[in-house]
Formats: structure tokens, C-alpha cells, sequence
């Protein structure tokens, strides 16, 4: 079989899925008997016609990564807004099983067009991305005063940031669950006034603390702090190490473009998560690479009900490169050409004990103060109930973590205390100041990588 011919497992399709519903329902048309015209072709095109309730929808997608570098697309003429939608989902099922038939010919004509075009549109993108910035009408000049007032709105908002902090720590911490959220509300809403959406997220997170939880003070008292701190190093950017000072801007709201040389690697897709809000869904994905040992963040988004377009199910890896965004400590990447699409692999990324998880958490932050979690892969540990929560534990030792609330409420965890079964399992997820979370584990012996 070749590279090209590598088929995705069931649950790496269905792990494509925007939501149960959409699961359920691809599922349900992953039957060959829904199917008239299906086809598949060495270049990454999957095809076919799905019939039923009185109505017929043509459906393709696009599996070959190095078309656009941002993985499987798809294109259906169904009214759903989903992507992937159901019957993408189907027909991608139906291929993973090889139950579509053999192309002996080209794709069909309406299959072929969108494929055409959608590696026209690459290409040009492409393209345009190696001319490089010089290379447009744009104005340098102009674009530094633009920077310049920008940073100077920034400036202000942090300087009255500054100032409302200072008046809640006047006034006493206990004045904020009086003041209901209107008051940072309209804080946050003067940090996007001043360009920083940055300020904006971290305000709104102050105003949901009051009042929830008995220890809520001293949450409020440290997310303070650590806005102060923020709010300092942009007043202070000039005398900070150039990678801290792009960490701050950052965290701050201002975009940057990936820095540096693209790093090429075998990167194994360690996990895939969405966060979805009313406006926005973000999807996180971790990967590792064999050979570099280097463990990266890929963010895409997708509008409000919408998927983002990039898909990469745990459990498989591709031969792509990566590009760093600027900030230390930051594992943020941008991802680059690929060279063969995504493949199953048994590769599994080395681990650590949870006391080296926990050292390797404190270490980042001397590099970034407001990191929430970093990447880790723990070794041999065992989920252990500790009265109303649970834990990692090492098998081999006599510490462990505790998982995140988070966690504990996830269906995930029953899926990792069935995997483990009381033995030692791998695990990968994020570890900071509030435990871990859990996010793909392995079993002992030889075993697909499960999604928690």
C-alpha cells in the first residue's frame, strides 16, 4: 500500500465530528448501501452520491495534506452548515472500511472541479505567502504609525487598568461580589476600546470569580496580581529580554507572524481539542516530533457552528514543517508545507514521572509568568480516586497529580480508568497550577492511542 493509500481508522474519522449529533448521524451512513457512485483516487479524493428521504447529495473530500497544508476538507450539497457534515463523515467512513469502489477512471466532472479549484486557491495562497511582505502595495511607513498608535491606545488602557486595580484593592477585595459583573463588563469593554484584547479576556475572567467558591478572594487576589505583572511589563516592554517582550505583547493582544526557520519533522498528532463560545470555536492541536523531541501547538478556528478546517486525528503523523511563533516559553506554531498526508503510526511520545511534570510546569514559567498549563506526556501512572476526586499516581513511585475539576466531570476520565484498568498507562495532557488534564492516553502493551 502506498503512502497515498493509507486510510484513516473509524475512530480517527469520527473523531473529525463537530459535535455527538453529527457523530451519531455519520455513523449511521457509513453503510455502502446509502451510497451510489463512490470512488477514491491515489491523489487523496474521495467521492460519492448519498441518497435517502427523498433527496440525493453529491459529496467529496479532499484527504491529501499537501494540497493546502491544513488537512481534510470537504464539500457537500447539503443544506448543513456542519463541517464535516454527516455524509462527509459517511463516505469517509465507507473509505476507511474500503468498502467504496476502485477507481478505474477520473472522479467525476463535479468532483474533479472542486478539487481543481481548491488547489488553485492553495497554490495562489501559497504563492502569495513566498512573496513575502515586501512584495505588495503596502506602505511600510504607514504600517509603522499604524503600530504606533495602536501601542500608544494599548498604553493608555493598561495605565487605567492600573488604575481600577488599584481601587479594588483600596476599596477591599470583598467590594467586587457587591458590584456584580457590570463593572467588569465595562473594564473589559475599555481594553477592546483600547485595542488589547488581551487585557479584555483576562478582565472578564476577574468577573466571573466573585462569589464562587468559599477560597474566591485568594483567586481573585492572584489573577490580579498576575494582571498587574501583565500590565507592568507592557508599560515596562523596553527593558524586557526580547523574547519575554514578545511574550508580554502577546499576551497582550498583538498578533505576530510565525518567526525563524521551519523546523521539518515526523509530528505525531498527540491530541485534538475544541472550545467552542458563542462567536468563535478554537481548535488546539498538540504534536510531537520524533526527531526534534519538540512538542507544538497548531490553532485553527471556525466561525459559530462551524468546525475549523483543520482536522488531524489523534493517533496519526505527518512529515510536515512547523514554524514558531515569537514568545518565550510559548509552544505556539504555525503549520508549514506537508510533504506526505497524515498516516497511522505506533510512535508514542517519551514520558515523565509527575514529580518532573510538576518541575517542568515551574520551569516555564520563568519564561512566561501567565502560562496556564504546558504540554506533558506522563509515564506509568495509574488513575486513583483521592476521596471526591482523582489522580494520577505514579506506578513506580509516591507522587502523582491531581486532575483538574475539569477532568473529573469529562467523560474521558471513565474512558482512561477503563483503558488502565488499575495498570500503568501513558498518558498525555496539560499540566499547571490547577492539575492535569488529561487529553490521550495508551495502554501498557501494544494499543491504539484512545481520545479522552
Amino acid at each position: 500500500m502506498t503512502q497515498q493509500e493509507v486510510r484513516w481508522t473509524a475512530d480517527q474519522v469520527l473523531a473529525l465530528a463537530p459535535d455527538s449529533a453529527s457523530r451519531k448521524a455519520g455513523s449511521k451512513l457509513g453503510a455502502a448501501g446509502a451510497w451510489s457512485g463512490t470512488g477514491s483516487s491515489r491523489e487523496g479524493t474521495v467521492w460519492g452520491v448519498c441518497s435517502g428521504d427523498g433527496a440525493s447529495y453529491r459529496t467529496v473530500v479532499d484527504t491529501a495534506a499537501t494540497a493546502t497544508a491544513r488537512g481534510a476538507a470537504y464539500d457537500c450539497t447539503c443544506p448543513s452548515r456542519k463541517s464535516p457534515c454527516k455524509h462527509a463523515l459517511g463516505l469517509l467512513l465507507l473509505w476507511s472500511a474500503g468498502e467504496e469502489e476502485a477507481a478505474t477512471g477520473p472522479a467525476p466532472d463535479w468532483a474533479e472541479k472542486w478539487i481543481a479549484r481548491r488547489r488553485g486557491r492553495a497554490r495562489g495562497k501559497g504563492e502569495a505567502a513566498s512573496a513575502g511582505p515586501g512584495s505588495g502595495a503596502a506602505d511600510p511607513e504607514a504600517a509603522r504609525r499604524r503600530a504606533e498608535r495602536r501601542a500608544e491606545r494599548i498604553t493608555a488602557g493598561a495605565t487605567e487598568l492600573e488604575q481600577r486595580l488599584a481601587d479594588l484593592l483600596r476599596s477591599g477585595l470583598a467590594t467586587a461580589e457587591g458590584s456584580g459583573p457590570g463593572l467588569w463588563e465595562e473594564t473589559a469593554a475599555r481594553m477592546v476600546d483600547a485595542q488589547a484584547p488581551g487585557l479584555a479576556a483576562r478582565v472578564r475572567e476577574l468577573g466571573a470569580i466573585p462569589g464562587s467558591g468559599a477560597d474566591w478572594p485568594v483567586r481573585l487576589l492572584e489573577e490580579c496580581a498576575l494582571l498587574h505583572l501583565l500590565d507592568q511589563g507592557w508599560l515596562h516592554r523596553e527593558r524586557l529580554p526580547d523574547a519575554l517582550a514578545a511574550t508580554v505583547r502577546s499576551r497582550v493582544g498583538l498578533t505576530a507572524r510565525p518567526a525563524g526557520p521551519p523546523l521539518r519533522d515526523h509530528w505525531l498528532v498527540l491530541a485534538q481539542t475544541d472550545t467552542p463560545d458563542p462567536k468563535l470555536t478554537t481548535r488546539r492541536i498538540w504534536l510531537h516530533g520524533a526527531a526534534s523531541g519538540r512538542t507544538a501547538l497548531v490553532l485553527s478556528y471556525g466561525a459559530a457552528g462551524r468546525a475549523p478546517d483543520l482536522a488531524l486525528p489523534v493517533g496519526l503523523a505527518l512529515d510536515a514543517e512547523l514554524s514558531a511563533y515569537p514568545g518565550a516559553g510559548r509552544q505556539r506554531a504555525a503549520l508549514g508545507e506537508q510533504f506526505a498526508p497524515p498516516a497511522p503510526t505506533t510512535a508514542r511520545p517519551p514520558g515523565l514521572t509527575t514529580a518532573q511534570a510538576a518541575a517542568r510546569y515551574g520551569e516555564s514559567l520563568r519564561d512566561d509568568p501567565w502560562q496556564e498549563s504546558v504540554p506533558v506526556t506522563l509515564d506509568n501512572v495509574i488513575p486513583t480516586p483521592d476521596g471526591t476526586f482523582w489522580q494520577l499516581a505514579d506506578a513506580d513511585g509516591d507522587t502523582a497529580l491531581p486532575l483538574t475539576p475539569t477532568a473529573t466531570s469529562r467523560p474521558g476520565l471513565w474512558r482512561l480508568v477503563a483503558l488502565s484498568g488499575g495498570a500503568p498507562v501513558k498518558v498525555f495532557g496539560e499540566c499547571g497550577h490547577r492539575g492535569f488534564t488529561p487529553l490521550t492516553a495508551w495502554p501498557t502493551h501494544p494499543g491504539e492511542a484512545v481520545r479522552l
